[in-house]
């Protein structure tokens, strides 16, 4: 599917990206010990119960920061204490810092940088899909009170064609500055790259490529936010975001579907091929625009038209379900289609919807079109940890010179 996406959409031109390096702020490793232990996933994928379990592994476990409930200005105090104190410390050159994680066999390397912040309507960064406002309003609180961006936004991008495979792989054949080994056993190494004449070659690399955001459109939406509201500077960190750079055809790069439940469903849907089992109807959405659905101990495929399954699941029947009720009322979301089922079963929804993995190649060309998809389009896994860089969002100055 990925190595067939270059020959079916051509990429257009748009204005330049800005990517950059930083001087970035990280834990001290003599102070903290094991870097496994303070850092932790992305915050909105810890179920609340996961919360104490993160806390207890460290003092300084960067759950304290990224989910300190409605305490801003305790995370902020809690910030300030490990800086003085050296458990945080800022990195005395800018760099890029080169990104690799193993897992499952798999290897993916990535590239965390300063991306400068851009309106989604000029075409630098693309966003794919809807958000909701809450979360919006809880991340802008703890922007407000710390001036810290604790974990990087995910985008992708496409190097082939340009210096960038080449680039990145001088910079990895050094050696790392730091590993560490989480409980899912997924092996992080992160480098810091700090040759200028190398930055200014990797920065001019990245202009004119798109860039779609793959994970963490509430947060780019709540920089764009934050940096309007300090009045940060064009050039200054606040008008930057953290993020997290992976080419699209990486072969770690793994996208993983997330399924829909309704709770209230008093329509029935009805006209699909019926399938045995929950895995013959998994199976049978490989490769095809359709959509798996359960109810009533009934499985069935319903087989959609159109370039997405999960744009066309919500077009043509999803959305006709809702009548005038929202998707944030109605829709449950996982990832554990067996989840989904039980869920039915037990009452908590209705009927269960399910998706293959999406197309990346579409998801792009939509997102270019400039077409956003419904909420939960797409979950890339494994999540890069919070915690192994900092960016602090200076509203004046320039980037790095502080």
């Amino acid at each position: 599917m990925r190595e067939a996406w270059a020959t079916r959409y051509a990429l257009r031109s748009l204005p330049v990206a800005i990517v950059r390096p930083f001087r970035g702020t990280r834990y001290a490793p003599d102070r903290v010990g094991d870097l496994g232990a303070v850092v932790a996933p992305p915050y909105d994928v810890i179920p609340e119960e996961r919360v104490p379990v993160y806390r207890d592994r460290s003092p300084y476990n960067v759950i304290r920061l990224t989910r300190p409930g409605t305490d801003y200005a305790g995370a902020a105090a809690l910030e300030a204490a490990w800086r003085e104190s050296g458990v945080l410390q800022d990195d005395a050159a800018a760099a890029f810092y080169l990104y690799e994680v193993r897992f499952d066999g798999r290897v993916r390397r990535g590239l965390l940088a300063a991306v400068r912040l851009s309106p989604y309507g000029t075409g630098e960064v693309l966003p794919h899909e809807r958000t909701h406002g809450g979360p919006k309003a809880d991340r802008l609180e703890l922007y407000r009170a710390t001036g810290t961006a604790y974990e990087p936004l995910w985008f992708v991008y496409r190097g082939a064609g340009s210096a960038l495979p080449g680039l990145l792989e001088e910079g990895f054949a050094t050696g790392p500055a730091l590993s560490f080994e989480t409980e899912e056993g997924e092996q992080h190494r992160l480098w810091a790259a700090t040759d200028p004449a190398w930055q200014q070659r990797l920065s001019a690399a990245f202009a004119g490529l798109p860039l779609l955001i793959a994970d963490g459109h509430h947060r780019y939406e709540t920089a764009l936010s934050y940096a309007a509201e300090v009045g940060a500077g064009p050039d200054s960190a606040a008008n930057h975001a953290l993020v997290l750079l992976v080419d699209i055809d990486d072969h770690g790069l793994v996208v993983l579907p997330t399924h829909r439940v309704m709770r209230i469903a008093p329509v029935a849907v009805t006209g699909g091929e019926p399938m045995a089992s929950l895995r013959e109807t998994l199976a049978a959405l490989e490769g095809r625009v359709a959509a798996g659905h359960y109810r009533a101990g009934q499985f069935q495929v319903l087989p959609l038209e159109g370039e997405l399954a999960l744009v066309e699941l919500h077009r043509q029947v999803i959305d006709n379900l809702l009548g005038k009720r929202t998707a944030e009322e109605v829709l449950l979301y996982t990832r554990d289609a067996e989840e989904a089922v039980r869920w039915v079963d037990e009452g908590r929804g209705q009927q269960a919807f399910f998706l293959d993995a999406p197309d990346l190649a579409v998801v792009l060309k939509l997102a270019q079109e400039g077409r956003v998809l419904p909420q939960k389009s797409t979950f890339f896994h494994p999540k890069p940890p919070s915690g192994m860089v900092f960016l602090k969002l200076e509203p004046k100055g320039a980037l790095n010179s502080t």
